[in-house]
């Protein structure tokens, strides 16, 4: 698998890749916690804001954001950042639910992505 492809507009594995060193195991093992625990902080982050607990919603994008910056999704930490931001705020504000929806949109696709790519590695296991 090329460069290109562990890389695109909303990730990039370029620090993965040199922590891994060529080990295959610990990328697959990695994605595959990722692809594990991004999903469950997200469905957290999104029941929070419905039902408008703003500590539990904060405390969920802390959790998430720094994975989001091992995995180069750059853009999707800077809105996660901006969520845990309003979120502590404590207001019910719609800018909440329209930041959450563009990260939703962004982080599906790129969940996708990196499950293909964590295929393709474990097929070279």
């Amino acid at each position: 698998m090329s460069e290109l492809e562990l890389s695109d507009q909303n990730f990039d594995l370029s620090m993965l890749m040199e922590i891994a060193d060529g080990a295959d195991e610990f990328l697959v093992e990695t994605i595959e916690l990722f692809l594990k625990q991004t999903p469950e902080l997200m469905y957290a982050i999104d029941a929070a804001i419905r039902e408008k607990q703003w500590v539990t919603a904060a405390q969920s994008a802390h959790k998430l954001k720094p994975n989001l910056g091992f995995f180069g999704m750059l853009e999707s930490q800077t809105l996660m950042q901006q969520i845990e931001a309003l979120c502590k705020a404590g207001e019910d504000s719609p800018e909440i639910k329209t930041l959450f929806l563009q990260l939703v949109g962004k982080v599906r696709p790129t969940l996708a992505k990196l499950e293909v790519i964590m295929k393709a590695k474990q097929a070279n296991l």
